[in-house]
């Protein structure tokens, strides 16, 4: 019988151990803390003023070994892990951090085979942390905007992943608009929307999401994180909006030494969610204090894009990051043995 080497080799990408190879993307330590993060290529060589450290003496070895340049000077040499990918990707757009991430899949409950959809992809990091929630047996589909914020987002899956999934589409469009074609009524369990304005998209979430399925909003300001509480709350279509934030400190433990960090990662974003009601379904009253829920014409006017802080990428950058992903999701192609089909999905 032939081996299913496509099989196997999408199995290796999806499991990211064993010695490394050529194409693997490295993270170097020096000796003080410094890191380097290297894509492993024949003649490749990574240059500091400590010495040169060949990527070939690297390849062959496992997974958390320890190798010297030609100055003597030692580096670890670990696989990333997917947080620390995605600290250090080509970023076309803000990317959703860690600590956010994982309150995302927390929050909304993601499960394997769940069907999700986000909006908008962005640089592609919540995709990978969804993909990977989810499973080969679910669906994510991602909408997006812009085509070259998409091009950034699907070579940087590619390049962790090793392969382009194939339960994961990526549609270049408004969700609003586009959300009707791409899945079926009541057939999605989860929308994460992560924009500017999400109580734009609402509606077509609440019609996509499934009775109890859930969505969670991600934004930046208490502005924003308002005007979508009361148009979550307006349309009766939602059970009663919970929100949050996440911080987090971290401490320096050594010895008696034990003392928060003087930095943190402190304010990023607000999460909001809500579960959808079965059709017909009235929600139970809430009893609230009285107070100010209304709002006029000049509120609005502090909700829009510009006041709250959409900032803008130049065009030259942005194609500078284009070419960075593109070319790392190269080198995954050629870890993964297809070099000769870049547009073919493992």
């Amino acid at each position: 019988m032939t081996p299913d080497t496509t099989a196997d080799t999408t199995a290796a990408a999806e499991r990211p151990s064993g010695p490394f190879r050529l194409g693997d993307r490295v993270q170097l330590t020096g000796p003080k803390g410094r890191l380097h993060t290297i894509t492993l290529r024949t003649g490749g060589e990574l240059h500091t003023h400590h010495g040169v450290l060949k990527h070939e003496q690297l390849v062959g070895q496992p997974d958390g070994s320890v190798v010297a340049n030609s100055g003597g000077h030692e580096y670890l040499a670990l696989r990333p892990l997917l947080r620390d990918f995605v600290m250090s990707m080509p970023r076309g757009a803000a990317i959703v951090y860690p600590k956010d991430a994982a309150q995302i899949l927390a929050q909304a409950d993601i499960f394997p085979g769940a069907t999700v959809v986000e909006a908008g992809v962005g640089s592609g990091a919540l995709s990978l942390w969804l993909l990977r929630a989810i499973g080969a047996e679910g669906r994510l589909v991602s909408f997006e905007r812009r085509d070259d914020f998409a091009a950034v987002a699907r070579a940087n899956v590619e390049t962790f992943t090793g392969h382009v999934p194939a339960n994961w589409d990526v549609v270049v469009g408004d969700l609003a608009e586009e959300l009707t074609d791409a899945v079926a009524p009541a057939s999605v369990d989860r929308v994460v929307l992560d924009m500017l304005a999400p109580w734009e998209c609402i509606d077509a979430v609440a019609e996509a999401l499934t009775p109890g399925g859930v969505v969670v909003c991600y934004v930046a300001t208490a502005t924003q994180l308002s005007r979508v509480a009361e148009y979550i709350r307006g349309t009766g279509l939602f059970t009663e909006p919970d929100a949050n934030e996440t911080m987090v400190r971290g401490w320096h433990v050594e010895g008696l030494a034990v003392r928060p960090d003087h930095r943190m990662v402190a304010h990023t974003g607000f999460l909001i969610w809500a579960r959808r009601l079965a059709p017909g379904a009235v929600p139970p009253e809430v009893k609230r204090r009285a107070s100010k829920s209304s709002y006029g014409d000049e509120d609005v006017e502090l909700w829009t894009p510009g006041a709250v802080g959409d900032r803008q990428i130049t065009d030259k950058n942005l194609r500078k990051r284009v070419r960075e992903a593109e070319r790392a999701a190269e080198g995954a192609r050629l870890a993964s043995g297809r070099a000769d089909h870049p547009g073919e999905s493992a």
